[in-house]
């Protein structure tokens, strides 16, 4: 014997079908503008869409957080996260391109920067429409400065500033023209992804060679 439903009862079920959030449009980007930026809830992809870009929370953590992944992998691996020491308290968050040009989070206040880039971003009136940023398929996000002749300046990656995974194509060690020593940083928990007191580097002393230091 078959059971339909009453009119009522379908109505009531194709309602919670629609709000769930299996049913919610995500918002998917490939760049990021001073127009487009990322809110919480929307995604950055790659080219190839190997690798996200958006908020998460770690672990049991109800702190947000703005981070790279793998995108094809069922289980979320992040590889990076921007505001490692300090979380966004809410789904408030905003990562955009501020009126400077530079890379930023804002959280509830849009007044108050909660993470940037700190680039070096050209003084030129309305530099900042001509930056955009990218997530390469690599893992890297860059931001970017284009000149009237269409090419690109990056201006920052993040690449020279990884967290606690190292990726194919980044560098460690010191980039003696720049000055920056790129090493890696463990998580302090899997709930907390602030620095912890973990660290791989390169040691050049005598033969370069890549070094763990506790503490």
């Amino acid at each position: 014997m078959k059971a339909f439903l009453n009119y009522t009862t379908a109505v009531a079920i194709f309602h919670i079908f629609l709000s769930s959030p299996f049913c919610m449009s995500l918002h998917v980007l490939d760049t990021i503008t001073p127009d487009h930026p990322i809110k919480d809830g929307d995604l950055l992809l790659s080219g190839e869409k190997t690798f996200a870009l958006g908020f998460f929370s770690p672990g049991k953590s109800n702190y947000r957080y703005v981070g790279i992944w793998y995108y094809k992998v069922p289980v979320k691996t992040v590889v990076w996260v921007a505001n490692r020491d300090n979380p966004i308290n809410g789904t408030s968050g905003i990562l955009t391109i501020n009126s400077q040009g530079n890379l930023v989070i804002y959280g509830e206040n849009r007044n108050s920067t909660l993470w940037s880039a700190n680039a070096s971003v050209s003084s030129e009136k309305n530099s900042s429409a001509s930056n955009i940023a990218k997530l390469l398929d690599v893992g890297n996000l860059v931001l970017l400065q284009n000149n009237s002749t269409g090419q690109s300046t990056v201006l920052w990656q993040s690449f020279d500033y990884p967290t606690n995974t190292y990726l194919p194509f980044l560098k460690l060690g010191l980039n003696r023209k720049s000055g920056l020593d790129r090493f890696i940083t463990s998580w302090k928990s899997d709930d907390d992804p602030g620095t912890g007191n973990c660290t791989y580097r390169i040691d050049l002393t005598g033969y370069p060679q890549l070094v763990a230091y506790r503490g």
